[in-house]
């Protein structure tokens, strides 16, 4: 099941530091990050072993999740809030903003035959 958690966050006058540590629940061996997104849906899929960090850097996007028990959305607006999915968390993320920038976070390298494009049935 997804659920958001808040990083530490330092802030004063000089501006924000947002701490990624301890926090994660898997060691982390890939990080990628989306950007430059137009009107698409990106994702679509979940994995049958990678878990994933969803942090929105810059800008604000919407990630919408099935775990084929529960279906919910998640607005990631701030560079504090990060979404973890598990495995069975089928998503999708969409409503980019110009300036959004999803840097993600994951458990595994990549592996085409990780991925799981079909959503759950209804």
């Amino acid at each position: 099941m997804a659920k958001l958690i808040n990083l530490k966050t330092f802030c004063d006058q000089r501006g924000n530091l947002t701490v990624i540590e301890k926090i994660i629940p898997f060691e982390i061996k890939r990080i990628f990050y989306i950007y430059g997104v137009d009107s698409s849906v990106r994702g679509k899929h979940r994995h049958k072993k990678t878990i994933q960090a969803a942090i929105c850097i810059k800008g604000k996007c919407t990630i919408w999740n099935n775990d084929g028990r529960k279906k919910e959305e998640f607005i990631l607006d701030t560079a504090d809030k990060c979404l973890i999915l598990e495995p069975n968390d089928w998503h999708k993320m969409y409503n980019f903003s110009p300036d959004a920038i999803l840097m993600v976070l994951a458990s595994e390298y990549f592996d085409y035959n990780d991925y799981i494009f079909e959503e759950y049935p209804e």
